[in-house]
């Protein structure tokens, strides 16, 4: 049973949000026990302070342990000072009082356990048939120091899974390598165009069935948020929350558009420290784009592609789905995730091997700190930020033409019904 409220046209006040975290809580059979809860790093809108808050208040009287683990995926750790922003309180030394809020430390191997494997008879029925292979289920070993295990985090449209949020926080929210490569590289197989912003997808599949391996009782807390405040808060089993709320985060964040953009700047928040974040900017516009279009990603305190990859992109570069594919025996060796979101940025395209063209459907320019020469060895586009004046984006819809602030988190897509 899911137990919540929300609509894509109000916001829940903040009485609202609390009577639906105590309603959840006082259901939960966690009397003296040890509760780790999981929540979003910076890079998410999300309002983690005050459900911070509200578990504080509510769920530490009754359990013995509560403590936090911040599910990066591959994201850069973060320092006191940032989770102390992320929670809302000030964290001395990974702690808030007697509360711990641990960074999942993925580049460490021996913080993680193996759960067991995927026979690839089931990856391939999960899949449509599209991958088989065997796969190893790696996850945090810190899982195990607790009696229940809470997900607390917004859900979007996502490049990868089709929404996220839900068990997407266990992988690769707090997942070990093999797993996140291969479920990323199976959506990029698929490519974003295909994936994002719909319903259950082969990746959320596979996600679910490694998150039935985890040997603790899991629930979830599922947002449906934007910067403006909470539209919609959901409890149950993780897939049952997310279930709820990606169905209202398909009424709330995604933008239908009379006729396609033929070009965009798509302004990035101060969300986003790296290209690697930061290319949501593209991901949720590229189903709205004409064929030939450009998307600028602009965001001239971005001076990064990558903190966590940014060699192996330099060696790979953007390319599409099919420069990877029909080149495999050159890449195979490259970590899933990383060609991945290479193909993602670069979107869908063609690749001729007698001819060693590739032609992407649109284009896709870097108004950032990135450097000129570094773009164009990367195979993306470079424009001046300083030559970018937002006046001179507004008013242009009617030329396909437009401005999208705070880009990243709603998806453009095309109405067909008009089109």
């Amino acid at each position: 049973m899911t137990i919540g409220a929300g609509s894509s046209n109000a916001y829940l006040d903040d009485a609202q949000v609390r009577e639906i975290v105590a309603a959840a809580l006082e259901a939960l059979p966690v009397l003296d026990q040890r509760v780790l809860i999981l929540i979003p790093d910076g890079t998410r809108t999300a309002p983690v302070p005050q459900m911070f808050r509200y578990f504080q208040e509510l769920l530490c009287p009754q359990v013995k342990a509560l403590d936090y683990l911040v599910a990066l995926g591959t994201h850069p750790p973060m320092s006191d000072a940032q989770l102390s922003k992320l929670v809302g309180a000030t964290v001395v030394r990974g702690r808030v009082g007697k509360t711990r809020i641990f960074n999942h430390e993925w580049s460490d191997p021996s913080v993680f356990m193996t759960l067991g494997n995927i026979p690839a008879d089931e990856i391939s029925a999960l899949t449509n048939g599209l991958m088989r292979r065997e796969v190893c289920v790696t996850v945090n070993r810190l899982i195990l120091d607790y009696d229940h295990i809470i997900v607390c985090g917004p859900v979007f449209p996502h490049e990868v899974a089709g929404f996220s949020g839900g068990n997407k926080y266990f992988f690769p929210g707090i997942a070990g390598p093999e797993i996140i490569n291969f479920t990323h590289w199976l959506g990029a197989v698929i490519t974003n165009y295909e994936v994002i912003g719909t319903g259950p997808t082969p990746v959320r599949a596979v996600i679910d069935k490694a998150a039935s391996l985890i040997p603790k009782p899991t629930w979830c807390f599922a947002l449906v948020v934007d910067d403006e405040g909470v539209s919609g808060l959901y409890f149950g089993k993780p897939e049952e929350a997310w279930k709820a709320a990606s169905a209202l985060s398909a009424r709330k964040h995604i933008v239908y558009v009379d006729k396609p953009f033929r070009r965009v700047l798509s302004v990035l928040p101060e969300l986003y420290d790296d290209l690697w974040t930061g290319a949501k900017g593209m991901y949720k516009l590229e189903p709205a784009m004409a064929d030939g279009g450009e998307v600028i990603i602009y965001s001239p305190r971005i001076t990064e592609v990558s903190y966590t990859h940014g060699k192996l992109i330099d060696e790979v570069g953007y390319h599409c789905r099919d420069y990877f594919l029909k080149q495999w025996d050159r890449f195979q060796h490259y970590p899933g995730g990383v060609l991945a979101h290479s193909t993602h940025v670069k979107g869908l395209g063609t690749y001729d091997v007698s001819t060693r063209v590739e032609k992407p459907r649109i284009h896709v320019t870097l108004a950032t700190g990135i450097t000129e020469e570094r773009c164009r060895r990367i195979n993306l586009g470079y424009l001046d930020p300083a030559s970018v004046r937002l006046e001179d984006w507004s008013g242009r819809e009617a030329e396909g033409v437009a401005v999208i602030p705070r880009a990243g988190e709603r998806l453009y897509r095309l109405d067909r019904s008009t089109a």
